[in-house]
């Protein structure tokens, strides 16, 4: 076995984003070693792009909120393929949550009489977004990096991690991976693992996910032998930059519409109204004027179409450019020039202003923003155990992005970053438990890790092999194409034999130079895990078929209740590692108990 370096602890968190330094924080609080091991650097995470807010019923604007009507958002935004025991966990512990954070430091905006203010954002019936401008997130890592920080956690940075490990049993035993600057290999042996490594979108060409979401955390526990659920719920922000290219997939937050902005198409027209579903008809506004009025009068509750849920706006974006009505560059116009003033504009959306300013030369104080769809969640993940977080392979946890479950086919703005703090900190809980129940210090399997440092070292042993690049480049385009927005079984089909010939190209691939700040190489370790998920995507999407959330069938647009009933399960089972097939099958969603269904059949 070749000589590398060796940590043990008893329980490793992978992934330093909200969810990470949530459940590290958590591990260490109970009295057990514990690491924390990030891809880039901490404070870097892509948490610090969920700018809008934290939702939770706090009852601070509108005191009628409640955990049971989040509940009922929470679900009817999923359309009600949520895990309903961890939309009831989220809902009911939110609220403690954000309390917690701001007994740490983080420092949220204010209402008049001093309570935490809450803002409004797309399926939410009552304004229930904490927030710190429109820089939420960023406050959100600040505040528990400070307190990870302040704990004596251990960190790792700039190390990225290849595969889990585990022991004879089958119970995960830790990870094996390398420094990102040197390429030494590093291992971690772990009485239990944490995953929270985040999103999926490198796999799409247009994404507002940063450079670290590769999918990793999906791959490597399908590999380990756990299943992942709704693969094929991908989130598709409605309002993503498509011009100036220098901004190409960066965000606009949804605050930009919770604060007035109106989506309007080439006719200078605000097209949403021609989308309002039925089952949202009642609480939204018919017409511009009561929408305006609305904006100006918050205590009528009425809702603009804008705040729609974001799977209804992101097809109505697509339906406009199809039709003809779109921007020059194949998006829509967002405004809220026009409606608030510039001071307005810079004190509620700071970073808004600032970004796109710098960045393009855009001053969304006196032009509108040229918007449309791009790759922004992953609503399906690891599947996991409510209470616990733990995944179906024992020794394993996830939360976060990576797990799948709470958000169901389409995940409500704001959710998110309540989702990462509850079972964030769930998660880190089940770890310890599992870790203080195990007898046997962790090992590393000595042939299990030199099978994986072969395998990531293998490119550059061969000549004239592809580069990674062009490998990465079309297979972002194949999702983008193919598995986008908008699918069809054709196309699902021909995208699984574009992902069968991109894995036999990765296998010939190679890179030059040495292991140390090789991005090529760092590309070539991410370009499994990317196959592996982007492969998942394709078969979940072409199993369901019907359209739910923010999975569409343009050849099955209807949902089907039956299928609305159940899970697409996927594992490998035949063996461990990303060459095994990847099995898939429906299993029924466990039954909400009776109290529950009273609250969505109410609609309270």
């Amino acid at each position: 076995m070749a000589e590398h370096e060796t940590h043990r602890y008893d329980v490793i968190v992978i992934g330093a984003g909200g969810a990470g330094l949530r459940a590290a924080i958590e591990a260490k609080a109970r009295g057990l070693s514990t690491a924390l091991v990030c891809k880039s650097l901490l404070g870097k995470a892509h948490t610090v792009m969920a700018e809008g807010g934290v939702a939770a019923a706090m009852g601070n604007v509108y005191p009628e909120d409640n955990w049971q009507v989040h509940f009922r958002d929470t679900m009817r935004g999923g359309k009600y393929l949520n895990s309903w025991r961890m939309a009831q966990l989220h809902a009911q512990e939110a609220p403690d949550r954000v309390y917690e954070l701001e007994a740490w430091g983080a420092l949220f905006d204010r209402t008049s009489d001093g309570r935490i203010t809450q803002r409004d954002f797309g399926g939410h019936r009552y304004a229930r977004l904490a927030h710190v401008g429109d820089r939420t997130g960023l406050e959100l890592i600040r505040t528990l990096q400070q307190k990870a920080v302040s704990s004596d956690i251990d960190v790792f940075m700039e190390c990225k991690i290849l595969r889990l490990l585990h022991d004879d049993s089958g119970t995960v035993s830790g990870a094996v991976g390398y420094w990102r600057p040197s390429g030494e290999a590093v291992v971690f042996e772990a009485k239990a693992v944490v995953l929270a490594t985040g999103s999926i979108g490198r796999c799409y060409t247009y994404t507002s996910n940063s450079w670290e979401s590769t999918g990793d955390g999906h791959a490597m526990a399908l590999w380990a032998g756990a299943d992942v659920i709704e693969m094929e719920c991908v989130q598709f922000h409605p309002t993503g930059m498509v011009w100036p290219l220098s901004v190409r997939g960066l965000l606009v937050t949804e605050g930009v519409r919770g604060d007035g902005g109106a989506l309007k198409n080439s006719e200078g027209r605000r097209f949403m109204f021609d989308y309002i579903p039925e089952m949202f008809r009642e609480e939204t506004a018919d017409t511009e004027e009561e929408a305006d009025a609305w904006y100006e009068d918050h205590a009528n509750n009425r809702r603009t179409p804008d705040l729609l849920p974001r799977d209804e706006v992101a097809r109505a974006i697509n339906s406009e450019v199809k039709a003809g009505r779109g921007s020059p560059h194949g998006g829509v116009f967002l405004d809220i020039a026009s409606r608030r003033s510039p001071e307005y504009i810079r004190r509620r959306l700071p970073s808004m202003y600032h970004q796109f300013m710098e960045l393009a030369g855009v001053d969304i104080t006196a032009e509108a923003m040229e918007v449309g769809p791009t790759c922004h969640y992953m609503m399906g993940g690891v599947r996991v155990d409510p209470e616990s977080q733990a995944a179906t392979v024992p020794g394993l946890f996830a939360a976060g992005e990576v797990a799948g479950g709470m958000h169901g086919a389409n995940r409500l703005g704001g959710n998110s970053l309540s989702d990462l703090l509850v079972f964030g900190r769930r998660a880190g809980a089940g770890a310890s438990d599992f870790a203080e129940g195990r007898d046997q210090p962790p090992s590393a399997d000595p042939s299990q890790v030199d099978a994986v440092l072969a395998d990531a070292l293998a490119p550059f042993g061969r000549d004239g092999g592809e580069n990674p690049y062009d490998i990465h480049h079309d297979l972002q385009s194949t999702m983008q194409s193919l598995v986008g927005i908008i699918r069809t079984g054709s196309e699902l089909e021909e995208a699984l034999d574009k992902l069968g010939e991109l894995r036999e190209r990765t296998a010939k691939m190679s890179v030059a130079g040495g292991r140390a700040y090789n991005p090529a190489w760092n590309l070539a370790t991410d370009l499994p895990s990317m196959l592996t998920v982007s492969t998942a995507i394709t078969q979940g999407a072409l199993a369901r078929k019907e359209s739910r959330g923010g999975h569409t069938r343009d050849d099955f647009p209807a949902p089907d209740p039956e299928l609305g009933k159940l899970n697409f399960v996927q594992r490998q089972t035949s063996e461990r590692g990303d060459g095994a097939p990847i099995h898939i099958g429906p299993e029924p969603l466990s039954e909400m108990p009776a109290e529950l269904r009273e609250l969505l059949e109410e609609g309270h």
